[in-house]
């Protein structure tokens, strides 16, 4: 089934108009967080100003002859101050007033410097929410004279009329500063991380389509932040993935000749060890002197024959975990692989009885037999094989040493690769590599600890 190219996000859903959007939502919600102050403050300083030209209205009125002012004048001065009566007060006493004739009820009282900052925004609120509008008793020191108390009372229309257009200018402020911000913030971003991203993304799309295409691939940039150095990883991903494709494309032609000549290999190999039988059995004595070996040669090309056309038809290693016991697993493993009579193995297992993972024991099995069998067969007539558990961060280390003549230090290097190296000679290098594949589908590895002339360790290494 040919791959459908994955497409880009339409314009409304990109990255880079969430962030736009995402800008002038926080922009708003700041100004909002700003705006209730503020609406507070300018019903508290609208009402002191009308406090101070109450208090300069009254000080007019006291410079005139007995206090007293026309009617005419006295209604100029309190449209002044837009309030329907004016008072003063010192040491408690009320010293002037002024007044229409009979002024209305009073609806409530609002007295300055009394309150603190939320109950100011919650009295700003209900002025400005307020369906109907009454008549305020306000009361406060005099901003001229801090030893002068002034009332007023004034009408709720105007105080609510002048916080409402000083709320839509704010308002019309913080659209123009959010959509501002949003656009410099929407470039910047659109510049410096949205196209490298979306460049970052369509590589990786041209890469899915076509991973050999090396038309392709990644240009890196000189950038030295986050973006510049996935830019760099992914071009050298890319790099090393496309010729390890190109590898894996000439080792699957090649493992596909190999099956077909494995096949009809077999059936000769299977001749020649008929014929190898048949000499073994024959009186001639240099015949008998040179049959071993014919059919030792022989037997080795069969397992190795076999060997490979059964580790190339293996697909993914799939696990059916369970608690496995490993004390109990190693006697097992000890039964299965019981040296021939006359060699002397010592086996020795220290895994405790409690040592329990989880692991699909069959798996598990099969990669401390390539282990095990591969020390066993090292060390010839004899040694020494343990099993010992070691502590490991996250997991267990079960570790097996063995009393062998050590791996050849040109072996090393490539020793867990199929075909690549073995810890024996004669062997296929199919063991470890199989212990190597079953240990990471556990989560877990298979490394070697050491070598030498008193023998090898390897350590299997299982998560919990």
């Amino acid at each position: 089934m040919t791959p459908v190219p994955t497409a880009m996000p339409p314009a409304a859903r990109s990255l880079s108009a969430r962030l736009l959007i995402l800008t002038a939502l926080f922009v708003m919600l700041a100004e909002v967080l700003i705006y209730l102050p503020s609406v507070s403050r300018f019903r508290v300083v609208w009402l002191e100003e009308r406090l101070s030209a109450a208090h300069l209205a009254l000080l007019a009125v006291d410079a005139t002859p007995d206090a007293m002012v026309s009617e005419e004048l006295k209604r100029e001065l309190l449209g002044h101050v837009g309030a329907r009566a004016v008072a003063l007060k010192r040491e408690g006493r009320r010293m002037l007033m002024l007044s229409e004739e009979m002024p209305p009820a009073v609806d409530r009282q609002v007295e300055l410097g009394q309150d603190g900052p939320a109950m100011l925004i919650a009295d700003a609120l209900m002025t400005m929410t307020r369906e109907r509008s009454g008549l305020m008793r306000v009361v406060g020191l005099s901003p001229r004279d801090a030893t002068t108390l002034v009332e007023a009372l004034l009408e709720e229309a105007p105080l609510r009329t002048a916080m409402l257009d000083y709320s839509a200018r704010i308002l019309t402020l913080s659209v123009a500063i959010s959509l501002i911000t949003g656009a410099l913030v929407y470039v910047s971003l659109l510049m410096g991380i949205v196209r490298p991203m979306r460049r970052l993304t369509e590589s990786m799309i041209g890469f899915r389509l076509a991973p050999e295409d090396q038309t392709r691939a990644l240009a890196p940039g000189a950038r030295g932040d986050e973006i510049g150095i996935a830019e760099r990883e992914l071009g050298r991903m890319q790099t090393e993935l496309r010729a390890a494709l190109h590898q894996k494309t000439r080792l699957a032609a090649v493992g596909i000749a190999v099956a077909k000549i494995g096949h009809d290999l077999g059936n000769i190999l299977a001749t020649a060890q008929l014929v190898s039988d048949r000499l073994a059995e024959s009186a001639d004595p240099e015949v008998k002197r040179v049959a071993p070996r014919l059919i030792g040669a022989v037997d080795r090309a069969i397992l190795l024959t076999e060997a490979t056309l059964r580790y190339g038809s293996e697909g993914e290693i799939r696990l059916a975990r369970a608690p496995v016991g490993l004390r109990a697993l190693i006697e097992e493993l000890r039964a299965a692989l019981a040296p021939p009579s006359g060699e002397a193995l010592r086996w020795l297992n220290e895994v405790p009885e409690d040592a329990v993972v989880a692991a699909d024991r069959a798996q598990l099995f099969r990669a401390l037999f390539n282990i095990a069998n591969n020390a066993i067969q090292a060390m010839g007539q004899g040694g020494e094989l343990r099993f010992a558990l070691r502590s490991d961060e996250g997991g267990v280390a079960l570790e097996i040493a063995d009393t062998g003549p050590g791996i050849p230090p040109a072996r090393r290097h490539d020793l867990f690769k199929p075909f690549g190296g073995t810890g024996r000679a004669g062997g296929h290098g199919l063991g470890l590599a199989i212990a190597q594949d079953i240990a990471r589908a556990h989560g877990g590895t298979v490394m070697l600890v050491r070598t030498g002339a008193g023998g090898s360790v390897f350590r299997l290494s299982l998560p919990f």
